[in-house]
């Protein structure tokens, strides 16, 4: 059991990155001699070293890394990206013993790292509480078997079933809120947690959104909206420069006008397969997680082509009696 509680550990330091190491996943170690601690680390954010660096780095007394256990919950890299691979650094160093999580489904490591590790005369423990492992990184999971970011949908609707009244979609104005301040929070902390953020040419247009994280710490997401004949007004606050925004649109570059700092243009085809082109140009841009808060046109058609892997829904005490009815999951 002294392998489970350690690798414990390796995912409670991860999950404190969450929001900042995409497209990288969250990774901990922790390295034990004689089953106690003397080193940890993890991966704090994209670009900055991995956890096994941080670990080794962590241990006052360099050679009782020669007779230690490194935990890990990701198999540890074999590839030159933003830093050098902690394979090498383990061998060099000889860490004798390696307990891993799951592997690493990139395609760059796929098993080279633990296979690496056993050709140097390293002994590897695989799949230690890899459900556990797997499921911490289940954005990282999701964004290299299915070569498409990992969605969650979120919407409020009231008890009877509607998420908005009926409004003039060519004004613009302002939420109707169904929930409170703390639900409301809570959204600004799923946000700062995902890379990207995306709602429907509707709602922008009828609730005029932020998309951005201002009840919470973190990282702001990349905001993402869809405009096909670019009928959104450039004084709508996605268009205020203030974080990188992207708009999907089937008009042709030639036909973009007032162009805005932070604002990039994608032309793709609004046919049956719009969300596959929307996530295939976001899956080639690195996005690993997206949250779609839009309207029930736009998380209608995600659900219906069953491109989505979390639905969070709050249902509020309000009752609407007519209006604008709420995306249904099968």
């Amino acid at each position: 059991m002294f392998h489970e509680k350690y690798m414990l550990r390796c995912l409670e330091l991860a999950a404190s990155a969450i929001g900042y190491t995409a497209p990288n996943p969250m990774v901990g170690a922790v390295l034990t001699c004689d089953e106690r601690i003397i080193g940890e680390g993890f991966h704090r954010r994209y670009g900055e070293p991995h956890a096994e660096t941080n670990a080794i780095n962590s241990v006052s007394d360099k050679e009782l890394l020669k007779r230690s256990t490194l935990y890990v919950n990701l198999e540890p890299c074999s590839h030159h990206g933003k830093t050098p691979p902690c394979v090498d650094l383990i061998i060099e160093i000889r860490i004798p013993h390696v307990v891993t999580g799951c592997t690493d489904p990139n395609p760059l490591v796929a098993g080279r790292g633990i296979a690496k590790l056993r050709a140097a005369g390293v002994k590897v423990t695989e799949n230690v509480l890899k459900e556990e492992c797997e499921r911490l990184n289940i954005r990282f999971m999701t964004f290299h078997r299915k070569k498409r970011p990992y969605i969650i949908l979120k919407w409020a609707q009231t008890a009877d079933g509607f998420i908005d009244v009926a409004r003039d979609r060519n004004i613009t104005g302002r939420p109707t809120w169904i929930t409170g301040w703390y639900e409301q929070t809570l959204v600004h902390k799923w946000r700062s947690e995902e890379q990207a953020i995306m709602t429907g040419t509707n709602t922008a247009m009828a609730d005029n959104p932020l998309l951005n994280v201002r009840r919470w710490h973190g990282r702001q997401p990349l905001r993402i909206t869809i405009d096909r004949n670019l009928r959104l007004p450039k004084t709508l606050n996605l268009f205020d420069g203030s974080q990188p925004t992207i708009v999907f649109t089937e008009q042709s570059s030639s036909n973009i006008q007032y162009p805005i700092s932070n604002i990039q243009y994608i032309t793709v085809p609004f046919d049956k397969q719009l969300p596959h082109h929307i996530l295939n140009e976001l899956f080639n841009r690195k996005i690993t997680s997206i949250f779609i808060e839009g309207g029930a046109m736009l998380l209608q058609t995600f659900i219906d082509a069953d491109l989505w892997d979390e639905a969070r829904i709050f249902t509020g005490k309000k009752l609407f009696g007519d209006g604008v009815k709420a995306p249904m999951i099968a």
